[in-house]
């Protein structure tokens, strides 16, 4: 029996679209506060992880590890990542299917509260991996997570490298 990890399902009716059913989702994760944004996304990660075949799996998880030091790897989740992440050597990120056989849907959702933390934009960029894959695309827990994922990244505030210029006269 599987664990569902949203709180909330979204009812698209028999004569809504996908598309439409992604709409309300979208919705309801822009209406929540800001401080239960971030774990909407986490779980929509873990429930398109639990539905994701072995290769997809492996996918997510090597983007989502790439922005993660050695103290960070180790830290989440119990380190269940740290035995997936250094199985190749450190400097060889390639996540194999087979690493990911005891990885759970809850660990991932650990993994990206995690990397939100440290960089909003690798989360941000799993709608690129996602929707590089013709074998997700299909799934409309991943329509919906890549709607909301791309409009955070589309309403994000751009930084210029003035921004952070300092003037110490």
């Amino acid at each position: 029996m599987k664990d569902h990890l949203l709180p909330v399902t979204v009812d698209v009716g028999r004569n809504q679209s996908r598309d439409q059913g992604a709409d309300k989702a979208h919705a309801l994760v822009c209406e929540a506060p800001v401080s239960d944004r971030c774990e909407l996304i986490s779980r929509l990660v873990g429930e398109v992880y639990e539905v994701a075949p072995a290769v997809e799996r492996s996918r997510l998880l090597t983007h989502l590890l790439k922005p993660l030091g050695v103290l960070s790897i180790v830290a989440v989740a119990n380190g269940i990542f740290s035995k997936v992440r250094f199985n190749n050597g450190w400097t060889n990120l390639d996540i194999r299917p087979e690493d990911v056989e005891n990885v759970r849907a809850i660990d991932v959702v650990t993994l990206v509260n995690y990397v939100q933390q440290v960089s909003i934009s690798a989360v941000d960029g799993l709608a690129q991996v996602l929707a590089a894959s013709p074998v997700m695309t299909g799934s409309a827990v991943t329509a919906v997570l890549i709607t909301i994922l791309a409009s955070r990244s589309r309403n994000r505030p751009t930084f210029e490298e003035d921004d952070f210029d300092v003037d110490l006269r």
